[in-house]
């Protein structure tokens, strides 16, 4: 059974990037002229979506580095990098102008009942980062009960998403522009620590460090 540490320190990584205060706003503006049942609808739909990708890539995802002979210790220096990489773009609030003009193609391309899929499951929860943070978490938790609550914290993550995209409008209006961009850049901060941790833990793999 893995740890109250490590349980805790998945959670905050999914959160931190997954980002759900930031997709509020987002998710206004992708479900413009729908009305709060349909908003709802599709919110629900785009986390189970999103939940269901995250949870193969938690079972699965350290198999396919095994089948392309990539050890997980590079692959947490990887994604580690990647991690720290999106850290700085919330930071210098680069992230969020990345993720508008993602939103804002898609309008125009996709149609309306779709968007649930894209861009809402992906890329904009379960983007690269989020991606890389469950195969990331998934090498560290081996036994069967270890992944299965991995799962858990996936779940406990998106149904935060799904609260957070139900009541995006009030949220969005309760933080307001000052009190978006300083949650950000806080997020960004713990976020960039626990990117440099595994690199860290990704050098003492690949080395054989004790």
């Amino acid at each position: 059974m893995a740890s109250a540490d490590t349980l805790i320190n998945a959670f905050t990584t999914l959160l931190v990037t997954v980002d759900p205060p930031g997709l509020a706003p987002l998710f206004i503006g992708l479900t413009a002229g729908m009305n709060r049942a349909e908003r709802k609808q599709v919110a629900l739909r785009g986390s189970l979506i999103a939940f269901f990708i995250l949870a193969a890539f938690a079972l699965f995802g350290a198999s396919v580095l095994g089948i392309l002979g990539i050890s997980i210790g590079a692959f947490r220096i990887a994604g580690g990098l990647l991690l720290f990489w999106i850290a700085f773009e919330m930071v210098f609030e680069k992230r969020q102008d990345r993720k508008e003009k993602a939103t804002e193609v898609a309008i125009t391309k996709d149609h309306i009942h779709n968007i649930a899929v894209f861009p809402l499951a992906l890329p904009l929860i379960a983007g690269p980062g989020a991606i890389s943070a469950t195969i990331l978490l998934a090498g560290s938790l081996q036994t069967t009960l270890d992944r299965a609550q991995l799962i858990g914290v996936i779940a406990v993550n998106l149904g935060l998403v799904f609260a957070a995209l139900a009541i995006s409008d009030r949220l969005d209006r309760m933080l307001g522009a000052t009190g978006r961009a300083i949650l950000t850049r806080l997020l960004g901060v713990i976020l960039a620590a626990l990117a440099a941790q595994f690199v860290v833990d990704g050098v003492r793999s690949a080395l054989a460090v004790a």
